[in-house]
């Protein structure tokens, strides 16, 4: 597998005007393949949130689901900072296909401890049931975990650091627009191919829409992203960005091109970098709130008496919403405060406490449910986004995919997976949703807190690069 995954080598540098032309055109074709690779893994990454309302219905409980969902963060939090290092010495055109097929395979595999069980028949079961979902889901994670890595390798080796945030807030609206597609492909893929799967026992047919459908579609998508994606400029036979660019950061060196060995990455780039450490304890409140809100919006709406299309457009409209909310954070961080990730950070976080307290008060009222939604959609993944951009700045790109995977596994690991999954799961059933905002507001105090203290770092950062 080691050789399989191997970086294609070096070729001979071409140069002139069919090499530019050349080098143009590969940039546009990585970056499509990698975005649409990399949205696709969020065709089958929180798919179970979507399930839960048809599961709940099977007898299985808010804290039982929640674990579930957590084993998926938890996988993903661990997968995405050793697979980043595992990149960070891979063929990206390799490591996300084949990330992205396993994903799927997994994911169409969580309808069989539901209907092979059949827990609605033999209830006693159902722990049996809940081990396998959470073992799957858990594999699902894991293999989701080899999605942001190669892109973070991509981004860094055919984008200058200088175009690099720009490019970067687009290329961060993949996974919203997978993760948009997620609702109503679980809502009309039940209706299309539920009778297909699971005959009359109707209430079976969203795991169809979940799980089935969308895995389907991600296989599709694994080979179309093979064939775009290339590794470096180099192996194509082309110079480094920064030389193609002339734009040279202030810490670049040849090494910088270099595949570096697992101990230099870890222990000269990544661990001690107190930067990390402090954006890394922000993501962590970010996370639980971006997935405290999608991942129970459609348990919760259910909840509130509304339907399963209504939640899953729900869903649609929360992701759907982070599109321009992070083009305009990534534009607010550049041209306004010129390279400064802190401040937007701060801004956008506080006005999510606004939200919060309306969603709260208001979500019987699906009309301010979904404006609320939208704009917790539209002012999350800003942050999300300038937490990733500040970790590949702050290290060599040879060792970009680790250190994103540090901040990652701060924010899947604690943030998603015990904070957003496990504990407002067993808060919501045994205290109430109330009480489940009132930590969701919390989380978004710490975050802002947190990144107060990367300031004045940030700003030694910025002149520096001046």
């Amino acid at each position: 597998m080691a050789r399989f995954l191997a970086p294609p080598p070096h070729l001979p540098e071409q140069t002139g005007p069919a090499a530019d032309a050349r080098y143009k055109r590969l940039r546009m074709q990585v970056f499509t393949g990698s975005f649409v690779g990399y949205a696709a893994f969020y065709l089958v990454r929180n798919n179970f949130s979507m399930a839960m309302p048809a599961l709940e219905s099977l007898g299985i409980h808010k804290g039982e689901l929640g674990t579930v969902m957590a084993m998926n963060a938890i996988a993903y939090a661990l997968s995405k900072f050793l697979m980043g290092s595992v990149s960070d010495r891979s063929d990206a055109r390799k490591f996300l296909p084949l990330g992205l097929i396993l994903a799927a395979i997994a994911m169409a595999f969580m309808v069989v401890p539901v209907t092979g069980l059949d827990i609605v028949a033999h209830p006693e079961r159902k722990i049996w049931a809940i081990i396998l979902l959470g073992a799957l889901n858990f594999l699902v994670g894991w293999f989701n975990g080899m999605g942001w890595p190669p892109c973070g390798r991509i981004m860094t080796h055919w984008f200058s650091q200088n175009e690099r945030g720009t490019m970067m807030s687009i290329w961060n609206c993949a996974h919203n627009v997978g993760g948009a597609l997620v609702g109503p492909m679980a809502t009309y893929g039940a209706i299309w191919f539920g009778s297909w799967f699971f005959g009359a026992h109707q209430d079976l047919y969203l795991l169809a829409g979940a799980f089935l459908f969308p895995a389907a579609v991600a296989l599709l998508v694994a080979v179309i992203a093979y064939c775009m994606l290339r590794d470096t400029p180099q192996s194509c036979g082309l110079p480094s960005v920064e030389k193609w660019r002339n734009d040279y950061p202030k810490n670049y060196s040849e090494k910088s091109e270099e595949v570096l060995t697992a101990k230099e990455i870890f222990f000269k780039y990544v661990f001690p970098n107190r930067f990390l450490w402090f954006i890394a304890c922000a993501n962590a409140f970010i996370y639980m709130v971006r997935y405290g809100a999608l991942n129970w919006a459609p348990t919760l709406l259910t909840n509130a008496g509304f339907d399963i299309k209504e939640a899953g457009w729900a869903y649609f409209a929360y992701e759907f919403a982070a599109i321009p909310g992070t083009l305009f954070c990534g534009w607010l961080s550049d041209k306004v405060f010129k390279g400064r990730r802190a401040i937007p950070t701060i801004i956008f976080m506080a006005a999510i406490i606004i939200f919060l307290v309306l969603y709260w008060q208001f979500y019987t009222n699906i009309t301010m449910a979904l404006i609320c939604l939208i704009a917790i959609g539209f002012l999350i993944y800003g942050p999300v986004m300038l937490i990733g951009v500040q970790a590949l700045d702050l290290a060599p790109k040879n060792a970009a995919g680790t250190a994103a995977g540090l901040t990652g596994f701060f924010g899947y690991f604690f943030g998603t997976a015990i904070l957003a999954n496990m504990v407002i799961g067993y808060v919501a059933e045994a205290a109430g949703w109330g009480w489940t905002f009132i930590l969701l507001i919390v989380a978004c105090i710490l975050s802002i807190f947190f990144m107060g203290l990367t300031y004045k770092e940030e700003q030694y950062l910025v002149n520096k690069n001046k």
